[in-house]
């Protein structure tokens, strides 16, 4: 019989898939070192299961202990799975910009997961690192990990990422590209690749709003390159020991719209279902292709699966909120607000009531509806009118003074030909979902959506 003892030994020897399209343009060979074949989804499994182990043969995680960390949810993943197979307890500390599918799926492995604020400095007692490490000094027996200080966490990848990309490659890798946050990657597989072949490239990617890039190439910690992003992952506010800044030979910034929507294009264009910074690590290759020659080959890490980051970088809504996508049809601009209930009179309603809808919700144009169907419709500019001519009007019954329905277009339809529909005398448009509800779209929505 062929087969592991537990799912631990699943860790490593991940998968080297060539890239085809979203490199199209590069003159040489890139490489995906796929790391979501983990057993957590994630190349953070590998310095986890070191970290513990490290722990254990120093006497610093003792049987029964609970294990303390702060994590983006990779690496909390790592540790919960080594928390199950080895009969530890898990409490982690997170940041409020982490996905949701992160923190319900680290407890889903039985840890404790306290939220943090992520715009604060790292000393301020409430960021997620301050938390972590005053859990560590009240809790008895337990473990502060520290990834970004343990060792071991780089050690990991000098140990195994490294040895299996040489391999690989059969020796022929001229450059690593990793987006990097605690360092452990790009220092412990750089280092063991440079050993082998000097001449290879090691690029690092960064974010903006992180200090790293800076630092690398100046020295100088300045806290005004820090800022809030939204790219999970990578960047930081601080160095953690884990880095040595003489492996790596250029760092790159990525903004958090390329990363975002590249990640997507790897997704649909390669099949590889991949995290946020799949996405930055590409967008950033690209970003230096210049360096690039036709000999190179390139491997570049892919550190988790896009399934944790659904309702995020996979969402339209989402994207489209921060203007990262951009907006082509009416569907599109229903996507990019809040799916409220459409707001609806009846006939048999007065004048007074959709007055009285308008204040509250805020809104200019109502449909008429009987039944299911739409008979009519109402504006604020047509009602202001008749009020003008007649103040008792609005005892009057809706349909008494209701105008046309307004036109009903498809979800396709692209924005440009909306002014065929919308102008001075009717300020809005219908359309159905795929289940069959109504969905209103005004000169307000497509202006909003057109400035994101």
């Amino acid at each position: 019989m062929k087969y592991v003892n537990n799912i631990l030994e699943t860790i490593g020897h991940t998968p080297l898939v060539k890239l085809n399209r979203v490199t199209a343009s590069l003159p040489c060979q890139v490489f995906a070192k796929v790391e979501f074949f983990n057993p957590g989804n994630s190349i953070k499994d590998r310095m986890a299961i070191k970290m513990v182990e490290v722990a254990e043969q120093k006497g610093l995680l003792k049987p029964g202990g609970t294990i303390i960390e702060g994590t983006s949810g990779n690496t909390g993943m790592g540790l919960a799975l080594a928390a199950v197979i080895k009969g530890y307890k898990c409490i982690f500390t997170t940041t409020d910009k982490q996905s949701k599918e992160k923190v319900d799926i680290l407890k889903a492995v039985g840890a404790e997961v306290i939220v943090c604020p992520t715009n604060v400095e790292p000393e301020d007692p409430r960021s997620y690192y301050s938390v972590s490490k005053r859990l560590a000094t009240e809790i008895p027996n337990s473990f502060y990990v520290n990834q970004y200080d343990n060792l071991a966490n780089r050690d990991a990848h000098y140990e195994q990422t490294g040895p299996e990309i040489w391999d690989q490659t059969d020796g022929k890798v001229t450059h690593l590209v990793v987006a990097t946050g605690t360092g452990g990657t790009i220092t412990g597989t750089g280092r063991f690749l440079k050993e082998k072949n000097p001449d290879i490239k090691v690029w690092a990617i960064d974010s903006y709003g992180s200090l790293l890039k800076k630092y690398y190439e100046t020295g100088e910690l300045d806290m005004n390159e820090v800022y809030p992003y939204i790219t999970e992952g990578i960047g930081e506010d601080f160095v953690p020991e884990n880095y040595d800044m003489s492996v790596i030979d250029a760092f790159e910034k990525v903004t958090d719209k390329d990363g975002a929507v590249m990640a997507r294009r790897i997704t649909k264009e390669e099949g590889i279902f991949v995290g946020y910074s799949a996405g930055s690590a590409i967008a950033g290759l690209l970003q230096l292709k210049a360096s690039l020659k036709p000999e190179d080959v390139v491997v570049v890490v892919f550190h988790d699966h896009g399934s944790r980051y659904v309702g995020k970088v996979y969402n339209d809504q989402w994207m489209m909120e921060r203007g990262f996508l951009d907006v082509k049809t009416v569907k599109d601009v229903v996507n990019a607000r809040r799916n409220l209930p459409l707001v609806t009179v009846t006939p048999d309603e007065r004048v007074s009531d959709a007055i009285a809808k308008m204040k509250k919700f805020d809104i200019e144009h109502i449909p008429v509806k009987r039944d299911s169907e739409i008979v009519g419709s109402v504006s604020e500019n047509g009602l202001f009118n008749k009020l003008i001519d007649d103040s008792n009007l609005k005892d009057a019954l809706i349909g008494q003074v209701m105008q046309a329905p307004f036109p009903l277009v498809s979800q396709d339809t692209p924005i440009e030909k909306l002014s065929v529909y919308i102008n001075r005398e009717n300020g809005a448009v219908l359309t159905k979902d795929d289940s069959g509800d109504h969905h209103i779209v005004t000169k307000y929505d497509i202006i909003q959506a057109l400035g994101r």
